[in-house]
C-alpha cells in the first residue's frame, strides 16, 4: 500500500496544480473580473461621483449660505451702529432742548424775581415816603406845642409855626446824619 501511495504520489505534486485547475482558475479569474469591470465598478464610481458632487455641492451651498449670513451680520452691524448713532444724536438733542428750556425757566425766574423785588421797593419806598410825611406832620405838631409850653408863647401863626417846625426836623436830620 505504500507502494501505491508513494507511485500515486510521484505522481502529482501537491505544490504543483493540475494545468486543468489552472485553465479553470483562469477562466473563472478571468470571468470574474469580467464582471467586475463591466458591472461593479461603474456602479461604485457612479456611487463615487454622486458622493462627491453630493459632498462638494453641500460645501459650496455651505459657503453659499455662510457668505450670505456674513453679509447679513454685516448689514445688521452697520444699522445697529447707525441706530446708536441716532440715538446718541437725539440724546444730545433733547440734553440741548433741556438746557435751553431750563436757561429759559430761570430768565423768566430771574425776571419775575426782579420784578417783584422792583414792585416791592417801590411799595417800601412809598410806604416811607408817606410814614416820613405822617411823621414830620406828628413831629411838627409836638415840636410846636412843646416850644410852646417851653418859650411860654402860643405859637400859633402858621408862617412862625411852618418855619419852627422846618428848623427843628432839619436840625434833627443833621443831628441824626452825623
Amino acid at each position: 500500500m505504500e507502494l501505491l501511495a508513494a507511485e500515486g504520489a510521484e505522481e502529482h505534486n501537491p505544490i504543483i496544480p493540475l494545468w486543468q485547475e489552472i485553465v479553470v482558475g483562469t477562466v473563472a479569474f478571468a470571468l470574474l473580473c469580467y464582471v467586475l469591470m463591466k458591472f461593479v465598478f461603474p456602479r461604485m464610481e457612479q456611487t463615487f461621483k454622486a458622493r462627491v458632487e453630493a459632498i462638494e455641492g453641500g460645501i459650496k451651498r455651505a459657503e453659499a449660505a455662510q457668505a450670505e449670513a456674513n453679509q447679513l451680520l454685516e448689514q445688521y452691524r452697520a444699522q445697529l451702529a447707525e441706530a446708536r448713532t441716532d440715538a446718541a444724536r437725539i440724546r444730545d438733542d433733547a440734553r440741548a432742548d433741556a438746557e435751553g428750556i431750563r436757561q429759559d425757566v430761570l430768565a423768566k425766574a430771574r425776571e419775575e424775581s426782579d420784578r417783584i423785588i422792583a414792585a416791592g421797593k417801590e411799595q417800601l419806598a412809598a410806604e416811607r415816603a408817606t410814614i416820613v410825611r405822617e411823621l414830620r406832620a406828628e413831629v411838627g405838631t409836638i415840636a410846636v406845642d412843646l416850644a410852646s409850653k417851653i418859650v411860654g408863647e402860643s405859637l400859633a401863626d402858621e408862617a412862625r409855626r411852618k418855619g419852627t417846625v422846618e428848623r427843628f426836623l432839619s436840625d434833627l436830620e443833621s443831628t441824626g446824619a452825623r
